[in-house]
């Protein structure tokens, strides 16, 4: 298994050093249905060619650092950005970093949604025939549970909604806080400490991505 990052890893944008141990979090590159703002739960779609470059440029950020466990989705979308980014060969899969279950509302834009069903959110309502948000953050919270086991840093690929809670639920916050928490496709985010305290390291880092 991999070791622990030096200082080739991410950035640390809090100034106090390596710390404690981190989790360094993938949303996968972009695909169709991302694009045209469906939402994308179990329908397994592979990148489109500005994802590919979105994961070839987050192998880029993340070359020379090292992990103690690597985690994907097993959707399609996450696995083929931790293999472009140069992770496939150590990555294990986990049913945990799925992303939410939207049910009856898969491949539906919210636009469609609300137009049948006034002042629905996700955050709030869940899907139906889907999951909620408490069943999201079960699962989020099993992953930051595994991430904090591990004997040194941890790479997890995965999606959109299901990392946006687990932002949340990493600081201790609701898990709706999640809603707040914009990411993009193909972003880098680091999980890490303030001394004690779970804390944000960065966020939704796209700063090496090719132009749309």
């Amino acid at each position: 298994m991999p070791s622990a990052p030096g200082p080739a890893g991410p950035p640390d944008e809090t100034g106090a050093g390596p710390g404690p141990a981190r989790l360094v979090v993938v949303r996968h590159g972009a695909t169709a249905w991302s694009l045209a703002g469906r939402h994308t739960g179990r329908t397994d779609l592979p990148l489109v060619e500005l994802g590919v470059r979105q994961a070839e440029a987050v192998g880029r950020r993340l070359r020379g650092a090292r992990f103690a466990l690597v985690l994907t989705s097993p959707m399609a979308r996450a696995r083929q950005t931790c293999a472009l980014a140069g992770f496939g060969d150590v990555a294990e899969t986990t049913d945990d970093l799925r992303e939410w279950d939207y049910g009856a509302y898969e491949g539906r834009t919210t636009e469609e949604i609300l137009a049948e069903r006034p002042g629905w959110s996700l955050w709030r309502d869940g899907a139906p025939g889907g999951e909620d948000l408490a069943d999201v953050a079960g699962r989020a919270e099993r992953v930051i549970a595994t991430a904090r086991a591990a004997p040194g840093d941890v790479l997890a690929f995965a999606h959109g909604h299901l990392l946006r809670v687990l932002g949340a639920c990493w600081t201790g916050r609701d898990p709706g806080f999640g809603a707040v928490l914009m990411l993009d496709a193909g972003s880098l985010s680091v999980l890490g400490y303030e001394r004690a305290q779970a804390a944000v390291r960065c966020w939704n880092d796209v700063a090496d991505h090719p132009p749309v």
